[in-house]
């Protein structure tokens, strides 16, 4: 495996997606289309400009690798690598123009993601992580990413992207969690677990996510020594029911917690 190579087109991926999407950002012609039936799940032109700048890079620079995007489908490889990607996680907020949305860029082989990438292009904000490598640059500048020390429930920051969580039972499990917890905040989208990965919060609950959801989040949080499973405490590539936390016993207290 080509590591930089790797690195140096993801970076490639984001930089072309950060012109896709700011094409389109706060611009009073935005306009979505509902992907659902039943209830509101928007896409734009901006997410598909995104996803198509991205493509047309791997197209070029690896053309053997398979991708799954969230907007163009399933695309098959032969070199056993997949490229995961999101071009808007948060088009929801990408319509308000709130500057909580991200592009997620992942890497995985059979095993799950090795190497994630989430990026605000908005505030030029980018985190990245695996393949030995764990740190973000910015409006603070380059630094290390490192997750949150342990502390107990009691002081834990949690945020999550609805305060509907799911189904009823799923909404019950994290209202428990979010009863014990000093603060829990909602609607960061990716961000969230962005902020789990530089040390700010120390975790992040949902349900009903896709991998391209949590792929890229995943690869950063555990680079940065934090963990991201299933509400069983199992890894969980495919999304699901998911708990990002900061350090293995804040993690333990709230899937205990979730599960009670």
């Amino acid at each position: 495996m080509h590591t930089n190579e790797i690195v140096a087109t993801a970076h490639a991926l984001a930089d072309a997606a950060r012109a896709a999407t700011l094409a389109h950002f706060r611009s009073p012609l935005l306009e979505a289309d509902n992907k659902a039936s039943g209830h509101f799940d928007p896409v734009t032109a901006g997410d598909r400009a995104a996803e198509d700048a991205m493509r047309a890079i791997l197209a070029e620079r690896r053309p053997h690798d398979a991708i799954l995007g969230e907007e163009r489908g399933h695309t098959k490889g032969e070199s056993g690598l997949t490229w995961v990607l999101d071009p808007i996680d948060g088009t929801r907020a990408f319509l308000c123009g709130a500057p909580s949305w991200g592009v997620l860029i992942a890497v995985s082989d059979e095993s799950g993601p090795i190497y994630g990438l989430i990026d605000q292009p908005f505030i030029r904000e980018r985190f990245e992580g695996g393949l030995g490598i764990a740190r973000t640059d910015g409006p603070l500048g380059p630094r290390d990413l490192r997750t949150r020390p342990p502390r107990p429930m009691s002081e834990a920051l949690l945020m999550s992207t609805f305060p509907e969580v799911g189904t009823a039972e799923e909404q019950a499990a994290f209202g428990r969690v979010a009863a014990q917890a000093r603060l829990t905040r909602y609607g960061m989208d990716c961000y969230a677990y962005a902020l789990v990965a530089a040390g700010q919060i120390d975790l992040v609950i949902e349900a009903g996510l896709q991998p391209y959801d949590i792929q890229a989040p995943m690869a950063v949080i555990e680079a940065a020594g934090g963990i991201v499973t299933d509400w069983q405490g199992r890894r969980a590539p495919q999304g699901g029911r998911i708990i990002a936390a900061a350090n293995p016993q804040i993690h333990a207290e709230a899937l205990e917690i979730l599960n009670g």
